[in-house]
């Protein structure tokens, strides 16, 4: 059984918090079922986009976890606010989470897919 996005959300910002960084939620969707995008910011100003993995990224031991894949947008790239901005047209239910992940890689905070 997969869980709702709003506690997924909420779990992630507490391992985020734990881990010694910063997250905060910048546009709250669908507390059941909406997609999330994740911008990770470093400290140097620079931030990477992403977004959920194609399905067939998703292991099939685990197939309740939620994978992600780097896109090839900066998020200081205006392209980046415009996918943003397209994919919030196409399904208004999307997250959008920010985070800082302070001395931990984002790799140990979210599933990445290859």
């Amino acid at each position: 059984m997969r869980v709702t996005t709003d506690f997924w959300v909420s779990a992630l910002l507490k391992r985020v918090f734990g881990a010694g960084g910063f997250a905060a939620v910048a546009r709250r969707g669908s507390a059941e079922a909406g997609t999330v995008f994740i911008i990770v910011r470093d400290r140097f100003g620079g931030a990477t986009l992403y977004g959920p993995a194609p399905q067939t990224s998703y292991d099939s031991a685990k197939p309740d976890e939620r994978n992600f894949q780097r896109l090839e947008l900066r998020e200081d790239d205006p392209a980046a606010d415009s996918r943003l901005e397209k994919e919030a047209r196409f399904d208004p239910d999307i997250w959008i989470v920010e985070i800082e992940p302070g001395s931990n890689p984002i790799e140990e905070l979210i599933a990445l897919s290859a």
